[in-house]
């Protein structure tokens, strides 16, 4: 694992990634035009849907939102709700820029070189329709070098409620639907998610899936559709892991029948563990805290260590609450995995301010203690654009360089 320099700071990869999810990066229009570039054949769109990421010196990938596309997409937005957002554009500011030097895309944090990096090879996956007409784009993204995510393929019925967790912009468009009286989407037909996992498969060198949907209220409605994804899935060679996010179904024999359909780990995620934010921050869920937790240690005790596990939104809570969660969550064999807040989505008790460096370094630190002593290992893949938990646990078991 390599460090790198921030003017008078140093950081290691772990931190960086950090640091680049959570404040985004300005691109230049050159960087760009590289990527275009047929000799160069590389992944990189203008377009959001395309979940665009850029690769480390070290091989470590990384959430790349250009903070200029998204700052023109906020102020061109009609919707009164979002156009509120704007008045927490003060605080996005990033220090780093993607620029070409040399011949190669750099980046540079203030005026300084900090790494040479690079991107995933050039595809076609985005410009895919499934047989019934359903585009891939905005359905699903592919991560990293290996891994399709399918970010919503149900609609969230808290959301909908009004009952949103803050900092998801997709369950801020559910609401917005049904405050203006529009019904809300479909569930994804099983027979497209097979469509788009095989394309993956057979074109992208994809060997992971992600399966994501919209919180309910019942799990066991819930469940058809999980339970039709898996089976359409369970068709095809699926050589790595399949990480299945639900919503905790109402019989522990559901949860039981996901494993045997596929699934290779559960997630039924808190998201944060303070009660007081939780309860604001992501009042849906915060009604059901412990039918999630029953449900995550019940798989743990029935399905080992390691096969259920909770996501964490890292950097809207505080340190000292984040580490009592993980910490009652890893001590009873349930995996706490951590994803990077991108405040640049939606504010978060009225900001979007990202915590200092400081916070992220405490994170990394305790849950590589977590991940060691309760012998917790992610899934091997670090191609999760946001997700820093394989990251962290390469970090507890590499040499710094």
């Amino acid at each position: 694992m390599k460090t790198y320099k921030l003017n008078n700071q140093t950081v290691d990869s772990v931190e960086l990634k950090c640091l680049l999810v959570s404040r985004g990066v300005l691109v230049q229009n050159a960087v760009y035009k590289y990527a275009k570039n047929v000799d160069n054949n590389s992944r990189l769109d203008i377009n959001p849907l395309c979940c665009n990421c850029m690769i480390l010196s070290d091989g470590t990938i990384v959430q790349l939102t250009d903070t200029q596309f998204h700052l023109r997409y906020l102020s061109g937005i009609l919707s009164w709700d979002n156009i509120k957002l704007l008045r927490h554009v003060k605080d996005l500011h990033t220090p780093f820029s993607l620029r070409m030097q040399d011949g190669q895309p750099t980046l540079i944090y203030e005026n300084s070189e900090v790494d040479i990096i690079s991107f995933p090879k050039a595809s076609s996956f985005y410009k895919q329709k499934t047989a019934l007409g359903r585009p891939f784009a905005g359905n699903a993204v592919m991560q990293g070098l290996n891994w399709v995510a399918f970010q919503c393929l149900w609609p969230c019925q808290l959301a909908a409620d009004k009952k949103p967790c803050q900092f998801c912009f997709s369950g801020g468009d559910f609401e917005n639907l049904a405050k203006r009286g529009k019904a809300l989407p479909k569930a994804v037909p099983a027979a497209d998610v097979r469509e788009i996992v095989k394309y993956a498969f057979d074109n992208e060198g994809v060997e992971n899936i992600q399966i994501t949907g919209g919180s309910t209220y019942n799990g066991e409605v819930e469940s058809i559709h999980i339970m039709s994804y898996l089976n359409a899935i369970s068709e095809l060679d699926v050589s790595g892991e399949l990480l299945l996010y639900a919503t905790p179904p109402k019989y522990n024999i559901t949860a039981d029948n996901y494993f045997k359909l596929g699934a290779s780990r559960i997630a039924c995620s808190l998201e944060v563990w303070d009660k007081e934010k939780a309860r604001e921050i992501t009042p849906g869920k915060y009604e059901f805290r412990d039918k999630y937790l029953d449900m995550l240690v019940y798989i743990a005790e029935k399905h080992g260590t390691g096969k259920a596990f909770s996501n964490f939104i890292i950097g809207i809570e505080k340190f000292d609450t984040l580490a009592d969660g993980t910490t009652w969550l890893a001590q009873r064999g349930i995996m706490p995995t951590a994803s990077v807040w991108m405040p640049m989505g939606r504010p978060v008790q009225g900001s979007m301010k990202a915590p200092e460096l400081d916070y992220y370094r405490r994170v990394k630190e305790h849950l590589a203690n977590l991940y060691t002593k309760y012998a917790l290992e992610p899934t091997k893949s670090r191609g999760l654009n946001v997700c820093i938990e394989r990251d962290i646990w390469e970090f507890a078991h590499s040499t710094i360089t």
